[in-house]
């Protein structure tokens, strides 16, 4: 018997050197570079999808972070083709939308004046064939002009609107009827308008997500994706992971409710334009300088009491006497008063 296992194991050994020794001569044969180009194109398909699994969560900070590591390996990679440059054309148009009510963030080089929703309009006509259906393409263009005023209305920013408005006329063909009500809204300043009630921010998110579904029903891309599932099902440790994320987005919920609001100057406002190449970052840096006024801690100053303080305030007993002496009114004038007076008197005499 013992002589059995001892050749079972050896006869294992040997098998599991041979299948080593065969995977080394697969390896040798295929050239890195086209295995490194490979997982690449597989790793950057994952990407995508992440950046539109935050973009239907409405998960802000996952998404800039996702965005991050998508456009470093995008530019980084040699991978080249029509499904890959509109895959990164999909993905700057979702960083724009997601962006839509940061007026202040950037993403055209050189020019300050245009805000994220008009940067996505001038990339959206470019998915055109991306897009299935027509009439999703018709009202997300749509969409996109309305909602590029209107969240200048909502931030009282009426100049913007009005800039928004012209920019279009100069740079996009739109239905003359459209933008003849527009420029009524924005003459108005109404700012619960129905047609901006109609072509809602919410709408829009919407109807993006849908143009996603049906892009990721036909384009699938998730090789990296089925594979990362079925090694974490098979995982015996996989009932203990937790989901990091959802942790630190409630976290971050959380530190965002209470943080104080701060009106943002001129300045700051130029200080906070954002180029595409950095969306990272989406909060105030100066709530974190040293001298901000939130940064300040309350002081509490504290007396020292002295022994008979101390005694009043932990003596009930001597409380009590001190509060029946203060009471006590006149002493009553008694006989033997009246002897010491007498006497003197006699002693000293009567001093006028």
């Amino acid at each position: 018997m013992n002589h059995q296992n001892v050749n079972m194991e050896s006869n294992n050994i040997k098998s599991e050197k041979e299948t080593d020794l065969e995977q080394n001569n697969v390896e040798e044969s295929v050239c890195f570079k086209k295995v490194a180009r490979v997982a690449t194109d597989w790793m950057l398909d994952f990407m995508f999808l992440k950046l539109c699994r935050h973009f239907k969560e409405q998960k802000f900070e996952e998404f800039n972070q996702t965005l991050a590591v998508f456009e470093s390996m995008s530019v980084n990679s040699p991978l080249n083709g029509d499904r890959r440059a509109e895959k990164t054309l999909i993905s700057a148009f979702l960083a724009r939308v997601m962006h839509g009510k940061e007026l202040d963030c950037r993403f055209d080089d050189g020019d300050d004046c245009v805000m994220p929703l008009m940067s996505a309009s001038t990339i959206w006509p470019k998915l055109q064939d991306a897009v299935a259906d027509g009439n999703v393409f018709k009202n997300i263009t749509i969409l996109l002009f309305v909602q590029s005023v209107a969240v200048c209305l909502e931030k009282d920013q009426h100049k913007s609107a009005s800039s928004a408005l012209k920019w279009f006329d100069n740079n996009l063909e739109l239905p003359k009827n459209l933008a003849v009500k527009v420029a009524t809204v924005v003459s108005q300043r109404k700012t619960y308008h129905p047609l901006l009630t109609t072509f809602s921010f919410n709408h829009l998110l919407a109807s993006v997500q849908s143009f996603l579904d049906a892009y990721l029903e036909e384009n699938p891309s998730d090789y990296l994706l089925k594979e990362a599932t079925k090694a974490a099902s098979s995982s015996k440790n996989c009932g203990d992971l937790k989901d990091s994320a959802d942790e630190d987005t409630s976290e971050t919920a959380n530190i965002s409710d209470k943080e104080p609001d701060k009106k943002l100057t001129k300045e700051n406002r130029k200080k906070n334009l954002r180029t595409k190449r950095s969306l990272m970052s989406t909060k105030i840096t100066n709530l974190w300088l040293p001298d901000s006024p939130y940064l300040k801690k309350p002081c509490i100053s504290v007396k020292r009491l002295s022994e008979e303080e101390i005694t009043l305030v932990t003596s009930p007993n001597k409380m009590e006497e001190t509060m029946i002496s203060r009471r006590r009114g006149k002493k009553k004038w008694t006989p033997g008063l009246d002897q010491c007076l007498i006497e003197g008197v006699k002693r000293h005499g009567v001093v006028f």
